[in-house]
């Protein structure tokens, strides 16, 4: 059994389980029962777990982690893991998502929780708001599922995939305004570097996605081998079908832009081979007059109409009926 500790840091943020829910433990007082404790930076989470009581195994995960597997040295944020200790503690890290409106920009960070007998332990990096958005829901009274510590669990979990949910729309909307911009012929601008960013985006997002698919298995294999968590397994699988999901429409997404990348490529080759026959049509009745002029301009002596008084009139009304004539049969034809 995990205990707390009497010193504690004031910085903290610690949630109690009570007859009428969770709420937040005011500073100084005491409590007994599940508890979760908010840490506020990556850094404090080992001391934080140590005066909480969780045992030195999964502290040890917390500080011995490989290089960039634990998201305090922000080398690799987007890595998900999960670690037991044999005192059947563990360590969850996964990657969060959040979206800027203004820029269209997925932003990822990371949030890192150790669950023990009866406290959870969590700090977050990043701007996604997961733990704040969980502590609403939970000290709400909101219906979450499952019991003790890891109702606290499910509620995190289940909030960090509603603000990826909530990623997944914004993009969507960005995408379809993308189309409109490509479809549109009253707005101006290359759609190219919007699609670019968009597909980056996507990909990002899809990246801090992944991770989910990996870890929430281990979580729905360790609730099966445990007769105590039957109430985790609805919920894992929920979550696990949810991120499923999300991944296909973000696919669906990415697929649509790369097919308005190809339709936009389309239009500009054909606005390119009209211009190229506008050009090539006046190139073609500029020639006419120009061929009948170079013809009498060569001054040889022997020529027709040199000295006919009408010669040089008709020779203008030649060259004027062939252009306008010219013009129309282009114009019929649509290429001007």
């Amino acid at each position: 059994m995990t205990h707390e500790t009497s010193a504690t840091d004031p910085r903290e943020r610690i949630c109690v389980k009570t007859s009428d829910g969770w709420v937040v433990r005011p500073p100084g007082a005491s409590s007994s029962g599940p508890r979760w404790v908010i840490v506020e930076t990556m850094a404090e989470l080992p001391a934080a777990a140590r005066r909480h009581g969780i045992g030195e195994h999964a502290v040890a995960l917390l500080e011995h982690r490989g290089p960039g597997a634990h998201p305090s040295t922000v080398d690799h944020p987007l890595r998900a893991r999960l670690d037991r200790s044999p005192d059947g503690e563990f360590v969850l890290t996964a990657p969060t998502l959040s979206f800027v409106e203004a820029t269209n920009d997925v932003h990822t960070g990371a949030l890192t929780c150790v669950v023990g007998t009866d406290v959870v332990l969590m700090s977050e990096l990043g701007d996604a708001g997961v733990i704040q958005h969980a502590v609403d829901k939970l000290t709400g009274g909101f219906p979450v599922p499952d019991e003790g510590v890891h109702q606290v669990l499910a509620a995190v979990v289940l909030s960090l995939v509603a603000e990826a949910s909530d990623v997944e729309i914004s993009l969507g909307d960005a995408v379809a305004d993308a189309e409109q911009l490509v479809f549109s012929s009253t707005q101006g601008g290359d759609p190219v570097e919007k699609i670019y960013d968009l597909k980056r985006e996507i990909a990002e997002a899809r990246r801090a996605l992944a991770p989910l698919t990996s870890v929430l298995p281990e979580l729905i294999a360790e609730a099966e081998e445990d007769p105590e968590r039957r109430h985790s397994q609805p919920w894992l699988r929920r979550a696990v079908s949810w991120v499923d999901r999300l991944d296909q429409h973000l696919d669906g997404y990415d697929d649509l832009l790369g097919d308005m990348l190809s339709v936009h490529l389309s239009q500009v080759s054909v606005r390119q081979n009209e211009d190229v026959r506008k050009i090539s049509s006046w190139a073609a009745i500029a020639a006419a007059p120009t061929l009948v002029a170079s013809i009498y301009g060569m001054n040889f002596d022997h020529m027709p109409e040199l000295t006919w008084t009408f010669g040089y009139p008709l020779a203008i009304a030649v060259m004027g009926g062939v252009c306008v004539t010219l013009y129309r049969l282009f114009r019929r034809s649509g290429w001007l």
